[in-house]
């Protein structure tokens, strides 16, 4: 729309009734997301990026999926590594861990702090995932 700033209703109206890519709810979802992701600021009612929007390309006929609301969790994510650095399914990742929320804390531990136990035990890099960990337990209580 060649301006730096826009209102929230510009944005949407953008997304829904002009590039027909989403419903008014998915753009207000879009727009928290990005938010909480640090891609967009709001000042004073208007919404900037905080990126330079000039160094990314659209290609012609593009229309996001809906995949672009799914965001992994971290916790998911770390289970995986695990599971793949011990060559064994997650499955029995996610016992481990349940096992010792259960036994080991009597349930008394989150399960993303002790999937990170978990991750520690293992030698499994997680300390960059503890940003979005920290999120999720906040989000959970």
């Amino acid at each position: 729309m060649r301006k730096e700033q826009l209102k929230k209703g510009e944005i949407i109206y953008f997304l829904t009734i002009d590039k027909r890519w989403m419903n008014s709810d998915q753009a207000g979802k879009l727009i928290r997301m990005a938010a909480d992701d640090g891609l967009l600021s709001e000042s004073g009612g208007l919404i900037s990026p905080t990126y330079n929007v000039s160094e990314v390309d659209i290609p012609l006929g593009y229309k996001p999926s809906s995949e672009i609301f799914v965001k992994d969790n971290p916790a998911e994510v770390l289970i995986e590594d695990i599971a793949q650095k011990r060559g064994v399914e997650a499955s029995e990742v996610v016992a481990e861990i349940n096992g010792l929320i259960k036994k080991g804390f009597d349930g008394n531990l989150g399960f993303e702090a002790a999937t990170v136990i978990i991750a520690r035990k293992y030698n499994v890099f997680f300390e960059d995932k503890i940003p979005e960990l920290s999120k999720s337990l906040f989000k959970n209580n």
